[in-house]
């Protein structure tokens, strides 16, 4: 039996209450659908150590967490079959690269010396303390990796493998990303542009986090190029604005309501946009001391140190700039949406969660 998503053109909710409900939805179905991944009975009696820590990687996975790649699937598809009918295969799809996501964001936070994820301990301190905790992180990562193909190409729906084909060759884009992101750290501001932690932020976001996803649900609703294409564009333009969001929490933010450190960007010395964007409108002096904020080691940046980053940033414009990076990446996603289909009311759907992703602080 399929699943219907609420049909919400036949309610009279508020578009924000609407779009919540549908994400509320959207999050009960794939992280009962992800629990099933975990549920393995070949690697039962492997080891108990194991059991153990597969049992830890499940706890971090099933975190409360918005779950918006899935939701762009079904987003995707929905658009795609003019239908709010969802069949069940999609669903293991979805989980599927939804722990693809986890396995990446395992990766990421070894490499960023990251404590929280989701309001919680990284994963690689639950395991175990130290470097040690590190490695058996990364092997975690592995093994989810290869569970999140096997359940997107189980799936069972027509097309499957080639969709998956499709989303792992952005994922090699994503590794660029990453790479990226962290080779840039070493380099001094002065050799940093904005073009390149746009091309960050395209690499390691936009594509694989939000086109990725709503292309990859139109193809298995059997859309055609041109709604591809719309959905890629859309796709890119909300990705760039998420992460450009996403800087400005990572040195602004609120831990608390983040779920995340709000100096790891500091910390780790990430030449993110406003950063950039705050070093070209600086004055020599500022030029200077930013440099020296950045190249300290990680010991010395203590709480005055980022207070100065941060004051530093908003002075010379770098927040101010970012913020309006955002709106009009923000705009532009909107504006693509209003020459897609709305089969159903989807697209205004996603067009009241491109409006709120935009502002978010967590």
């Amino acid at each position: 039996m399929a699943t219907l998503l609420p049909n919400v053109q036949q309610t009279s909710a508020g578009a924000a209450h609407l779009e919540q409900a549908w994400l509320q939805l959207v999050q009960g179905q794939v992280e009962s659908a992800l629990a099933r991944l975990f549920e393995l009975p070949d690697e039962q009696a492997l080891d108990a150590r194991w059991t153990q820590a597969a049992a830890q990687a499940r706890a971090y996975a099933l975190r409360p967490a918005k779950r918006l790649r899935p939701a762009l699937v079904l987003a995707g598809h929905g658009l795609a079959r003019g239908s709010t009918a969802v069949p069940p295969g999609l669903w293991r799809f979805a989980a599927g690269l939804e722990l693809l996501h986890t396995f990446l964001l395992i990766h990421d936070d070894v490499a960023d010396q990251a404590e929280l994820r989701r309001g919680g301990p990284v994963l690689h301190r639950m395991l175990a303390p130290g470097r040690p905790g590190e490695d058996l992180a990364v092997v975690m990562g592995d093994h989810l990796f290869a569970r999140a193909l096997e359940a997107m190409l189980e799936s069972g729906l027509p097309g499957a493998a080639r969709v998956a084909r499709y989303y792992l060759g952005v994922c090699r884009h994503t590794a660029a990303g990453q790479y990226l992101d962290l080779d840039l750290a070493r380099a001094p501001l002065a050799e940093v542009s904005l073009f390149q932690t746009l091309r960050v932020a395209h690499l390691k976001t936009a594509r694989y986090g939000f086109s990725a996803p709503l292309v990859c649900g139109a193809m298995l609703g059997g859309a055609d190029v041109a709604l591809q294409q719309g959905l890629e564009r859309v796709g890119r333009a909300v990705g760039l604005a998420y992460q450009l969001r996403d800087d400005l929490i990572g040195l602004f933010g609120d831990t608390s309501v983040a779920g995340k450190a709000s100096d790891g960007d500091f910390t780790q010395g990430k030449r993110t946009f406003p950063v950039v964007a705050a070093y070209v409108r600086a004055s020599p002096a500022g030029r200077e001391e930013l440099e020296r904020l950045w190249a300290l080691p990680v010991e010395r940046k203590d709480g005055a140190a980022l207070a100065r980053a941060r004051e530093l940033v908003a002075d010379f414009g770098g927040r101010a700039a970012c913020e309006r990076a955002v709106e009009r990446a923000s705009r532009s996603a909107r504006r693509g949406l209003q020459v897609l289909p709305n089969p159903h009311g989807m697209r205004d759907l996603l067009d009241t969660l491109i409006a709120r992703l935009s502002h978010r602080a967590a």
